[in-house]
Order: structure tokens, then C-alpha cells, then sequence
């Protein structure tokens, strides 16, 4: 018999139907007589009942049937007679494909911290918990990429290893072949790459935006969605070492197109997930986050906040000196912590915000310079909980203003001529922003730790599985 997803097994009403469901046993319970078994097989955050009648089988082949135990089970569709299900399947034949021994199977009918579960991920997306982030990842995944196909964007893969920084902020990690026990030097105790794999120094990418950037001066509108890696020794709840980027970039857009894609992307996202995940966000409302699907919906009905940092700061400044404590003070200049952007977002405005126009120091060399000479057209966009989840700029588009920037940066620019060449052929204004894929994700599901939206997460001494 062909199996039947649970999922499209409980949107029937065919009762006595006969068919086929496999999955893992999440509960047993019940008696000599009857035993009844909730069944998962991923497709879902509900389980099937089954129930299974000691007259039709054995009580000795019944045993093996333990919490994390995988089934095949052969049963009729019938209506459920008791709470809790409205449908439930009667077994005639339960196959057992593979066992778990219930003194060392670790996920037990009992709540589990999310430190434990981390410790054993190869078994998490077995919990209900982590079967509802990764469908609800997948469905993000797969909103960012209708949004932008919809919109004729187009998909730029842009490359995973690099010889080029960025954020010029020099937290990469190295790709070499190079026996690291033996490393060839000159006479002043530099490393020579000439016999390295690439010749050159090279390391993982920190961002796809500057191939993006060049892309879009071809294609008009692209978008890169890939994996990107930071080597900063930062243990928090929302800083990884390896995590996924969604990056637009599109030609002729200045910052007030960039925000206005922003805003629309974002929100988009935000009405997918309701659309397509919402029983799986109601169990996170209800185990996790009460607050979770109202906040979902609050994005939905209000237009973001767009202000200067500078009208951030005076707000910020005048909490502070309204007795509002601060870890981090609060100066034109300074670099936001996020609890000043979750001030502005939660406590001031009640709604995201989108902060522009930043000091040109705390600021990325390639933004686009203001004509005040002091800010940059940057733009953040900044969330309840998670503070600033996108961050983006209109680019200088201007060969000398950018290379004046480069230099007075000291950026090791002398691989980067590629970069210099779209702005001395043909250049355009254009503007772009970058997503971090796990910080859209902690906000649509209500995790606390971004270690738990990704299936391995990898931070500074983890890097298991």
C-alpha cells in the first residue's frame, strides 16, 4: 500500500479508508487492551492517532513500540471517539523499521532545555519544537525567493571563497592547502602563497554584496541567498559564525527605493509565514512566545518609522537623561547596541524603524557619501526583540569620493581593481541591503538563541556535527 502523509491525512474525511502512514512514535499510552500511539512523520506539527487493538495484534509485537521508535503502519481512516483528534487510524498492521531503546533514547516524553538539545542536534528536528523552525525556515526560504522572482529579480550565486573583505573588518576565515605545521615565509616572517592552491591569500566570504554590486550594473536587479562566515569571537544570542545572507542589489535605486524594497520585502516574508506556517507558529505562540503571533501581525498593519540617527540619538540621549539605564552610553558617534535599538523600536516608537543616514566612521567604505561630509545613506532597519535585522546603503557611485574613502580607510585594495572598474565604466546610482537569514527567522518564530533556527550551528569552540 502507498504511504500517506500524516499532513494530507488529516485534511481527509474519506472514513474507512484503508492506507498506509510511516513515522516515529512521539507518546504510547493505554492499556492491555488497547494501546493508543501518536504518530509523527515531519509533514506536520499534529500527530495521527493510532490505535491499536490487542484483538487484532499481539501484545508481544507491541513492545518495541517506544517513544522515538519509526512505523509502518496499515490501518483504516475512522472517526476518533475520543478528545483531542477528530481522526484517527485503526492499525491491522504495525511494521516496525526501526526501534529505540527507551533506557538510552535521550528524547523522552519530558521538556528538554534548548542548551541539551543543542548538545544532541542530530536528534532535535525530531522534537516538535525544531520540526516547526525548520518548516518554517524552509517557507521563508522559499518566500525570499518568490518575492524577488516576482519582481524580476534575478538569483547572482555569488562566490563562497574570496580574496577580497568587504566590511574591511579582516574576521575571516582562511582557505588554504598550505601544511600549517610548515609554512613557507619570507625573509621578514610574512607567508608566501605562491605554492597555496590559489597562489593568494584567500578565505571564506563575509558577504556577497560587492559581486552583486557588480552583477547588478549588468543585470539591473539581483539577489544573493547563501551561506556567509564571520570569525568574531562573539558568544551571543544572535551572533553565528557561519549563517545564510539574502543581499538585493539594484541599479538606479537610491536610499529611499532601498527602504521602500526593504520594508515591502520584509513584510512580505512576515504574511508568508502567517499564510503558510500557522500552526506551526501557534505551537511556538503557545510554548515559546504568547506574544508571538501578535507581534507577527503588528508588522503587517503599520508602516515602519523611517528617522535620521541623529533624531535617534536625541531620543536616546533624552531617555537616558530621563533616568532610562543604559549598559552602553549614548553619544553622537557611537556605534548603536542593540538595546538602544530595541529602545527605539519597543519602547519609544512601538513599531520597526528604519534609522538612517549614519556617521561615515562606524560605517562600511563603500556607502554613499552625504553632502554634510560627516553621514553616509546608510539605512537599518531595526525589530522588536531582535533589533537591526537588515542593513543596507545606496553605494558610492562616484570613483574618486570611493577611492578618497579607500584610502583614507587603509583598506588593502589592490585586489579589489574589479570593484573600481564599475565606477569607471559606466557607473549608476544604485543601493542594496543585506538580511540575515537566522535574524528573520528568530523574529517569525519567537526562538530566544539564533543557535536554535539553524540545524548546526556554528560559533566560537562549536563546531560539531
Amino acid at each position: 500500500m502507498r504511504r500517506t502523509k500524516i499532513i494530507d491525512v488529516l485534511k481527509m474525511d474519506a472514513y474507512g479508508t484503508d492506507m498506509n502512514v510511516k513515522g516515529w512514535v512521539r507518546t504510547r499510552r493505554g492499556s492491555k487492551q488497547i494501546a493508543f500511539i501518536a504518530l509523527n512523520d515531519g509533514s506536520t506539527i499534529r500527530n495521527i492517532q493510532i490505535v491499536a487493538d490487542m484483538d487484532r495484534l499481539s501484545e508481544d509485537s507491541l513492545k518495541p513500540v517506544t517513544t522515538g521508535a519509526c512505523l509502518s503502519v496499515d490501518g483504516k481512516l475512522v472517526q476518533s471517539q475520543g478528545k483531542g483528534q477528530s481522526m484517527e487510524i485503526r492499525a491491522d498492521r504495525i511494521e516496525i523499521l526501526g526501534t529505540a531503546d527507551p533506557n538510552t533514547y535521550p528524547l523522552q516524553k519530558k521538556g528538554h532545555t534548548m542548551e541539551f538539545l543543542r548538545e544532541i542536534a542530530h536528534l532535535r528536528p525530531r522534537t516538535n519544537t525544531f520540526g516547526a523552525v525548520l518548516r518554517i525556515r524552509h517557507h521563508m526560504a522559499i518566500a525570499i525567493h518568490t518575492f524577488f522572482h516576482e519582481r524580476g529579480f534575478f538569483y547572482f550565486h555569488s562566490p563562497v571563497i574570496t580574496a577580497s573583505d568587504c566590511e574591511g573588518a579582516g574576521q575571516m576565515f582562511q582557505v588554504t592547502t598550505q601544511n600549517l605545521y610548515d609554512l613557507k615565509k619570507d625573509e621578514k616572517g610574512a607567508i608566501l602563497y605562491d605554492d597555496d592552491f590559489f597562489g593568494k591569500q584567500a578565505s571564506l566570504t563575509v558577504s556577497g554584496q560587492l559581486e552583486a554590486e557588480l552583477a547588478a550594473m549588468g543585470l539591473g536587479a539581483v539577489y544573493t541567498f547563501g551561506p556567509t562566515f564571520r570569525a568574531e569571537n562573539s558568544n551571543t544570542p544572535r551572533h553565528l559564525a557561519e549563517f545564510w545572507m539574502i543581499e538585493p542589489e539594484v541599479a538606479f535605486n537610491g536610499i529611499t527605493e532601498n527602504m521602500d524594497l526593504a520594508e515591502e520585502f520584509i513584510k512580505y516574508c512576515v504574511q508568508w509565514a502567517l499564510d503558510n506556517c500557522r500552526d506551526d507558529i501557534q505551537f511556538l505562540n503557545d510554548m515559546f512566545d504568547s506574544e508571538l503571533t501578535g507581534r507577527l501581525e503588528g508588522v503587517l498593519k503599520e508602516e515602519f518609522i523611517r528617522l535620521s540617527y541623529t533624531e535617534g540619538i536625541k531620543i536616546l540621549e533624552e531617555a537616558a537623561a530621563g533616568g532610562h539605564r543604559f549598559e552602553f552610553p549614548v553619544y553622537w558617534g557611537a556605534d548603536l547596541a542593540s538595546e538602544h535599538e530595541r529602545y527605539l523600536v519597543e519602547n519609544h516608537f512601538k513599531r520597526p524603524v528604519i534609522l538612517t543616514d549614519y556617521p561615515k566612521e562606524i560605517k562600511a567604505f563603500y556607502m554613499k557619501q552625504n553632502d554634510d561630509g560627516k553621514t553616509v545613506r546608510a539605512m537599518d532597519v531595526l525589530f522588536p526583540k531582535i533589533g537591526e535585522i537588515i542593513g543596507g546603503s545606496e553605494r558610492e557611485s562616484d570613483f574618486d569620493k570611493l577611492l578618497a574613502r579607500i584610502g583614507e580607510m587603509n583598506l588593502p585594495m589592490k585586489d579589489m581593481w574589479w570593484y573600481l572598474d564599475t565606477r569607471k565604466y559606466g557607473t549608476c546610482p544604485h543601493a542594496g541591503f543585506g538580511l540575515g537569514f537566522e535574524r528573520l527567522l528568530l523574529f517569525v518564530t519567537g526562538m530566544a538563541n539564533i543557535r536554535d533556527v539553524i540545524p548546526f550551528p556554528r560559533a566560537p569552540k562549536a563546531a560539531e556535527f
